[in-house]
């Protein structure tokens, strides 16, 4: 078996290679372990009838204790924002300098993103 291919990476070749060295050590259970899993109890594919409410009731509150501690959290936010924003001496060239960096971190991230591996 190869483990060169034209489309893989050097992990893939690494994990082939891995794989083609213990190949050769598999020990066959003459088809023990299919036995064991045939003589499982079938797993029961229906959720409990409580479970649903039970998350719908959580997520509620959850959901309910975000917007009672939000409004505080999110106003204190902003006032130290605006207290270190205001604090700073800031230029026309500083903002010039920040969204050209932001549009090329922008760019960067679109075109990675993007990219047809």
């Amino acid at each position: 078996m190869t483990n060169k291919r034209p489309d893989d990476d050097w992990l893939d070749r690494a994990l082939r290679a891995h794989g083609d060295e213990h190949r050769a050590a598999y020990l066959d259970d003459a088809g023990f372990a299919a036995r064991v899993l045939a003589a499982l109890p079938p797993v029961p594919e229906v959720v409990p009838a409580w479970r649903r409410p039970a998350v719908a009731v959580l997520w509620a509150v959850a959901g309910a204790l975000a917007c009672v501690a939000l409004p505080g959290a999110a106003l204190d936010v902003g006032r130290e924002a605006f207290r270190l924003l205001a604090a700073q001496p800031v230029s026309l060239a500083q903002i010039g300098v920040t969204l050209a960096a932001l549009g090329a971190a922008t760019w960067a991230a679109a075109a990675w993103a993007l990219r047809g591996d």
